[in-house]
């Protein structure tokens, strides 16, 4: 991607902008807009493009606008991502138990009883996890 042409100089040199910052830019923050699994990919691919077009530019003494955020917004979906894979992980027998209540669900609501087992069922995992009462587990409002 950093390849492409950009506006060649007069003099024959080598074009004083490589672009392949951006589309690192531009891979990473589709990556942290996605998230699992695919936006791991796309963050991967944001942190090596960045990583490419500062190369290029600091090889043909030039700038790459944009290397520098799409490094970091990469790492930064990458690292939600694992946060979010973990969670998932942790809570993996709650969430398959959810699955498959929703998946028996066919008015709005048996699927609203499903959300709120889930929610108990997260809340005593919770719980049990981390040694507090019940009643003490912050829970977000899931609609429920």
């Amino acid at each position: 991607m950093s390849n492409e042409p950009t506006e060649p100089r007069a003099d024959g040199q080598p074009p004083a902008v490589e672009r392949g910052g951006l589309w690192g830019l531009i891979l990473s923050t589709a990556g942290l807009v996605l998230l699992f699994p695919m936006g791991v990919l796309l963050s991967i691919l944001g942190i090596y493009q960045g990583h490419k077009a500062r190369r290029a530019a600091k090889q043909n003494n030039t700038t790459a606008p944009g290397a520098i955020p799409s490094v970091v917004l990469g790492w930064l979906g990458v690292a939600i991502s694992a946060l979010g894979l973990i969670g998932m992980l942790m809570f993996w027998s709650e969430f398959d138990a959810y699955q498959q209540c929703s998946s028996r669900a066919h008015t709005v609501s048996t699927q609203r009883q499903c959300d709120e087992t889930l929610q108990e069922d997260l809340r005593d995992a919770i719980a049990q996890r981390t040694g507090l009462p019940k009643e003490q587990v912050p829970m977000p409002n899931m609609g429920v």
